[in-house]
């Protein structure tokens, strides 16, 4: 058990669900961001003083750095930041429009940068702590149809070495998780029949990693690793 502070930033009833759990079981107090927090109120209510929902859209600067001092006021200094937001919009380059590129690359980009800035400044004086970033098959590769998600989780990936090279020597870890595959969905009813069991990253399952990460000695950190199913090809 630990009394860790935890913030999560880009919770949906998917894989940041899955980690608040991991988080809050493990000990933690969760702070967890999300720009429309009513879809939170109900999975925080058993638990107000593990859990806290913050609204904070994470590609505004001022935002993101007044939510991080009342997650400090409320909880105390993080000592886990894990960065989950993302969003992409499928569509052939010659048809993409421009803004919705510029969107995508804020929240999938960005926003990794501003959270992972107040998580530095918070950790810095302290000289520890884990800063977590959600990566995607896409990091490593560009598929048709995908350069609106590809670009940023490219980004997001330098943004993480560069941090790790210059953080790393001064106690803060970081690591990036490539997610390769696709995660089953909340409301999944179970395996399809037309699809072997276990073909989905299942979210809690991902989740025992990133408290693995959070949990690693400095003797032997991680800075990037995958997870995908047992059936994905790759």
């Amino acid at each position: 058990m630990t009394t860790d502070v935890a913030v999560i930033a880009g919770v949906g009833p998917g894989l940041g669900m899955a980690l608040a759990r991991r988080f809050r079981r493990g000990g933690a107090r969760v702070a967890l961001l999300a720009r429309r927090t009513d879809r939170l109120t109900g999975f925080a209510a058993g638990d107000p003083d593990g859990l806290r929902p913050y609204p904070c859209d994470a590609t505004d600067p001022v935002q993101v750095a007044e939510t991080f001092a009342q997650v400090e006021a409320d909880l105390g200094p993080p000592d886990c930041v894990i960065f989950n937001a993302g969003t992409f919009v499928r569509g052939q380059v010659a048809d993409l429009d421009p803004a919705e590129f510029e969107r995508c690359w804020r929240v999938g980009c960005f926003g990794g940068f501003l959270v992972g800035q107040a998580a530095a400044r918070s950790m810095l004086p302290r000289g520890r702590g884990s800063i977590l970033f959600t990566g995607a098959t896409a990091s490593l590769r560009g598929g048709a149809g995908f350069a609106n998600l590809a670009s940023p989780k490219f980004a997001l990936r330098a943004l993480a070495q560069s941090m790790a090279r210059e953080l790393q020597p001064q106690g803060i870890h970081i690591a990036h998780v490539i997610v390769d595959g696709g995660i089953e969905p909340p409301d999944s009813d179970g395996p399809s029949p037309d699809r072997p069991p276990d073909s989905r990253l299942n979210p809690d399952d991902m989740a025992e990693t990133y408290w693995m990460l959070h949990q690693q000695p400095r003797s032997a950190w991680t800075l990037e690793l995958d997870l995908r199913p047992w059936v994905e090809r790759f």
